[in-house]
C-alpha cells in the first residue's frame, strides 16, 4: 500500500509511528536475535533498557553476535506479522492527507522486509544492518546524534519535519519517550504509556491498532486546523483502560 495524500489537510499533520511492539506486536528485531545470535545478546539489551549502555553501542555489539546468511534472515523475518489492523490506520492517514513516517530504533532490513511482506510501502528511518559477507553482520547508525538526550542510535526527534504542523507520536517503549514530549499527542501502550501518566502528556492509551484507531479518528474530528490557535494549550486526550 502506498502512502498518497488524497487531500490535504488545513494544517498539517505529522504521524511518526515505533515499529517495534507497535506495528509488529510480536518483536521483529528481537525475534530475530532470538532466532540467529549469540544468547548473550539478552545481556546486552538490558544493560541498554537499564540505561548502563548507549542504543548504539547495544545495537552495535547484539548485531554483530549475528550468524546467519541474507536468505536465512529475509526468510525469517518473512514469516513476522504486523497489527493486522495497522493498514487501516495507514489508510486513514492518507485520507486526511498525514504525512506517516516510521521511525525505529532497529534495523532498516527488518522493517522493509516485514512491511513489505505486508504490502505496505512507507517511509521508514531506522539504523541499518549491513551484510558483511559470509553470515556476519554490522550495524550502521545515518541519524545518530551526540545530542540525543536518550542517547539512541536513531534519534527519533531528528526526524519531526518543520512546518505549521501538529505532531502525533505512535509508540510503546523508551526509544519513544525524546519524541513523544515534543507531540501535541501521543498514542502509547508499555512503558510508553506510563510515562505519558507520570509526564501527564496528552495521549490516547492503546492496546493496538483496532482501539486506537477509532480514538485517532475521533481526536481528528475535533482538533482545530485553524492556525492561529496553534498556541493554546495542549487537548487532553481520551485514554482507554490498556
Amino acid at each position: 500500500m502506498q502512502l498518497l495524500p488524497r487531500s490535504a489537510p488545513s494544517r498539517l499533520i505529522n504521524v511518526y509511528v515505533d515499529f517495534d511492539g507497535t506495528i509488529a506486536p510480536d518483536e521483529p528485531t528481537d525475534q530475530l536475535f532470538e532466532r540467529f545470535a549469540d544468547p548473550g545478546w539478552r545481556a546486552i539489551d538490558e544493560a541498554w533498557l537499564a540505561g548502563r549502555m548507549t542504543s548504539w553501542d547495544a545495537t552495535a555489539q547484539k548485531v554483530a553476535l549475528l550468524r546467519a546468511s541474507p536468505e536465512e534472515v529475509r526468510d525469517f523475518l518473512g514469516t513476522m506479522r504486523i497489527d493486522p489492523d495497522f493498514p487501516a490506520f495507514v489508510d486513514m492517514c492518507r485520507r486526511h492527507g498525514i504525512r506517516l513516517t516510521v521511525v525505529s530504533d532497529g534495523l532498516d532490513l527488518v522493517l522493509r522486509t516485514v512491511l513489505g511482506a505486508a504490502g505496505l510501502i512507507l517511509p521508514c528511518k531506522a539504523n541499518q544492518l549491513v551484510w558483511r559477507g559470509g553470515g556476519r553482520w554490522a550495524a550502521g547508525f545515518p541519524y545518530r546524534s551526540s545530542s540525543c538526550s536518550f542517547r539512541l542510535g536513531n534519534c527519533k526527534c531528528a526526524h519531526r519535519q518543520a512546518g505549521a504542523a501538529l505532531d502525533v507520536m505512535v509508540g510503546d517503549g523508551r526509544s519513544d519517550f525524546c519524541i513523544a514530549e515534543r507531540c501535541r499527542l501521543v498514542i502509547a501502550k508499555g512503558s510508553l504509556l506510563q510515562r505519558c501518566q507520570e509526564q501527564r502528556l496528552p495521549h490516547i492509551a492503546m492496546r493496538g491498532f483496532a482501539d486506537a484507531n477509532a480514538q485517532f479518528a475521533a481526536w481528528l474530528s475535533t482538533e482545530t486546523a485553524d492556525p492561529s490557535d496553534a498556541r493554546r494549550p495542549q487537548t487532553t486526550a481520551a485514554s482507554l483502560r490498556a
